[in-house]
């Protein structure tokens, strides 16, 4: 029965690219998500609002653009630009070793008379004078070696989506690129606080709590890379 469900439920899990055959997969629509809400949830402030003709025949006019002040992301509805910059690399080698040799021997002379006593019902060759007799050995050798290497560089738009009652931020990103027939996605999210972001409106990646990145990619190319449905659940299934 279970794997009959199973057999059910692959046809209709490949239906979701079934759509897209033929055409270039669709982008994320931006209704609906944290930074749409944070968009319009929050009134424009005082620099980017419509002028008032007032403001428009002065020099000078009055928010966060004023001539000593700095641009920075600091409300819901703010966005600043995340600069990630990942070059990390790492390398371990350990290695180890054991032996263990033992030996255990015991023999019974006399006891009262007893082992002879054994020697004559124990059967032909055997002898009590020689009771125990053991010895053991075992060697291991264990050696493991592990190697990375990896390197991004990216630059994308994040939204402040909503503001804790401690003063941090929290942040989200979405940037998608679509080539022919291939869609490049950048996703980010975190905590941020006020204080990290630069006088340009920019903050690195390192200084995001719980950042969580994701760039990757779906289209033809990536249905080519990935194991067929069935291949997966046979690799999931099958125990050796």
């Amino acid at each position: 029965m279970r794997i009959a469900m199973v057999g059910l439920l692959v046809p209709l899990g490949a239906c979701g690219r079934l759509d897209e055959v033929g055409r270039a997969p669709d982008f994320n629509p931006l209704e609906g998500s944290y930074q749409h809400a944070a968009m319009y949830s929050t009134p424009l402030p005082d620099d980017l609002a419509p002028r008032t003709p007032s403001d428009a025949s002065s020099l000078w006019a009055a928010g966060q653009d004023a001539l000593f002040s700095d641009r920075r992301a600091s409300r819901t509805g703010d966005i600043l630009t995340v600069v990630i910059e990942i070059d990390d690399s790492a390398e371990f080698s350990n290695s180890s070793g054991r032996s263990r040799t033992g030996s255990e021997s015991a023999s019974i002379t006399g006891l009262l008379g007893i082992p002879q006593r054994l020697d004559a019902v124990l059967p032909e060759g055997a002898s009590s004078a020689q009771a125990v007799d053991t010895s053991g050995a075992s060697t291991f050798n264990g050696q493991g070696n592990t190697a990375r290497n990896e390197q991004l560089t990216l630059r994308v738009a994040a939204t402040v989506v909503d503001e804790l009652p401690n003063g941090v931020l929290r942040i989200e990103g979405m940037q998608e690129v679509r080539l022919n027939f291939e869609m490049r996605e950048l996703l980010i999210s975190g905590y941020v606080r006020p204080i990290d972001i630069s006088r340009q409106n920019e903050i690195t990646y390192d200084k995001i709590a719980g950042a969580q990145i994701s760039y990757g990619g779906r289209g033809q190319i990536t249905d080519v890379q990935q194991p067929r449905y069935g291949q997966q659940i046979i690799d999931a299934i099958i125990p050796f």
